[in-house]
């Protein structure tokens, strides 16, 4: 297949997904009171300002990869009742190409959440906001939104056509996708300044994630066809 071909079903994938979640609204109708009130949860269980502010980085990022999950599955789900990755398949389509589609409306959906995370986070954890810091938070966000948006994407596509998929799934990207984690966290910690962190230590963290988005990223394109196919 040509790349413009490629392209195009690339296009068509990101916005079928994008339109699904457009009409059925689960994202802010569920996967957002989800993670909102995950957060709620971490408040009272961690009660006290200095423990919250302190740990608020990777509490997001916990709420981040538990509604992601079900996110992820979610739209498998849907692929997999309806036949849509077989048909794709009989039809000739460049897996790579539906991989890049999928990717991309999962890390679209998920950087809508990670800011919604990251209001809630600022409002009931009380923490404060440097401005140098702001290059590297959303750097450092948006490279860890890539790359666990690439594992989650693969291992779903794995995990698809699998009796008991929807415990599986977790079992396999949360392994794979700790390194995102450890990195989003400190990156912002040294974003936000918490635990006496300065910026400068973040930024070592944001190459680990780059580096994490961009294996994943294209590894998983290459990759994606013959787990499908397996």
């Amino acid at each position: 297949m040509s790349s413009s071909g490629r392209i195009q079903v690339a296009r068509v994938v990101l916005s079928k997904d994008l339109r699904i979640e457009r009409r059925s609204k689960v994202l802010t109708s569920q996967i957002i009171p989800f993670a909102v009130v995950t957060l709620v949860l971490f408040a009272f269980a961690l009660d006290g300002d200095a423990i919250l502010q302190r740990t608020a980085p990777g509490l997001v990022w916990i709420a981040m990869l538990f509604s992601s999950m079900i996110i992820v599955q979610r739209n498998f789900a849907v692929e997999t009742s309806d036949g849509a990755l077989d048909a794709l398949r009989v039809a000739g389509a460049d897996m790579s190409a539906v991989f890049w589609g999928k990717w991309l409306a999962l890390v679209i959906q998920l950087l809508v959440l990670e800011v919604v995370l990251l209001i809630g986070a600022f409002v009931m954890y009380g923490i404060e906001f440097r401005g140098p810091g702001v290059v590297l938070l959303v750097t450092s966000s948006i490279s860890a939104t890539c790359g666990l948006s690439a594992v989650s994407t693969i291992y779903a596509g794995l995990a698809s056509g699998v009796r008991g998929r929807e415990s599986l799934l977790p079992l396999l990207v949360m392994p794979v996708a700790s390194p995102v984690l450890i990195g989003a966290t400190r990156a912002a910690e040294a974003a936000f300044g918490t635990g006496g962190t300065v910026v400068s230590e973040g930024w070592p963290w944001l190459g680990v994630l780059s580096v994490f988005a961009v294996v994943f990223s294209f590894g998983g394109s290459l990759a994606f066809g013959p787990l499908i196919d397996d």
